[in-house]
């Protein structure tokens, strides 16, 4: 090779070391979903693997569901297992924020880095089809009757679904500390349970339970936004039920503890090419997401303030 080939081929080499990560090849990723197969983070994480991929910015994504404690397990193995990682990700949302106030975990979100917020959502209680109960009139007159004979299931204790179900006991004058919540490492485990008729009552995003009730195996019985889901045109918000509940859903993706600014830069950007993609539009049309996008410092900031808008809901219905 003639030396100034050479040379040039060095500065090439150079160059390319010093591009950030979304400028290079695309990499292999690994993405750590904290819940059992079946729910909503397993869903999205997977969901967004394709968009990484689908997007060409990463040549593969390996999978590692770990659930439990309202996803406390998945992010103390994220936190000791992908330190420094610059191609790791973490799939967490509004579950792992209550569950962490509630379960007092010795780990925490702001080890992490923060990357995007993706996605919101409603929340929608179900009744299996063949439940004697038919609205939430029935469920609410059941449980002043009978607290305990409710049994409220959904994702790990301090969940959206669990705190929505406090909030509903207090609006209708029950102590929500007697309320029976029967909380499940994933998503699948809750729709069996509820398919079973081992709950009463069953709570979570609308896209886990969309099939189902497509298919007549669950009922919707009310939705916790403002104003109706247009998935569910039928089904009457809690509000207009005359129970004053509002609550929202929303997940996101975070980095691993110890990476730079710069490798922090490039996630952010996979993320958003991500987001952009075809197989991400598909997602949240099948799954019913809002898009959601907020990235970097102002997720980080989001998440602080949602910690402590949770923590004075929790303790207004007396869940801490």
């Amino acid at each position: 090779m003639r030396r100034d080939h050479f040379l040039k081929s060095l500065a090439a080499l150079a160059a390319v070391g010093s591009l950030p990560l979304s400028a290079r090849a695309a990499v292999a990723m690994k993405m750590m979903l904290p819940a059992n197969p079946g729910g909503g983070w397993d869903t999205t994480g997977r969901a967004l693997g394709k968009a990484l991929q689908d997007a060409g910015v990463a040549s593969s994504v390996s999978f590692e569901n770990k659930g439990g404690a309202a996803g406390a397990i998945g992010l103390a193995q994220f936190l000791n297992g992908y330190k420094g990682d610059p191609h790791a990700l973490m799939i967490m949302g509004a579950v792992m924020v209550g569950g962490i106030i509630t379960g007092k975990p010795p780990v925490n979100l702001s080890q992490a880095t923060p990357i995007a917020r993706l996605t919101s959502e409603y929340n929608v209680f179900v009744l299996p089809a063949s439940s004697p109960l038919k609205t939430m009139a029935d469920v609410v007159a059941q449980l002043k009757k009978d607290p305990g004979s409710v049994k409220w299931g959904g994702g790990s204790r301090g969940s959206t679904e669990h705190i929505a179900a406090a909030m509903l006991a207090r609006a209708v004058g029950v102590d929500p500390a007697r309320i029976n919540y029967v909380a499940f490492r994933g998503g699948g485990e809750a729709v069996a349970a509820i398919l079973g008729g081992n709950v009463t009552v069953g709570g979570s995003g609308y896209s886990e339970f969309a099939e189902y009730i497509s298919a007549g195996k669950m009922r919707a019985i009310g939705v916790t936004s403002a104003q109706r889901l247009k998935d569910l045109p039928d089904v009457p918000t809690l509000r207009e039920q005359g129970i004053d509940v509002e609550i929202g859903n929303w997940r996101g993706v975070y980095g691993a503890p110890g990476i730079s600014a710069e490798q922090r830069k490039a996630l952010v950007a996979m993320v958003d090419k991500a987001v952009k993609s075809k197989a991400w539009a598909e997602a949240l049309e099948k799954n019913g997401w809002t898009p959601a996008w907020l990235a970097g410092d102002e997720f980080g900031r989001f998440v602080d303030q949602e910690f402590a808008s949770l923590r004075a809901t929790m303790v207004k219905s007396g869940m801490v």
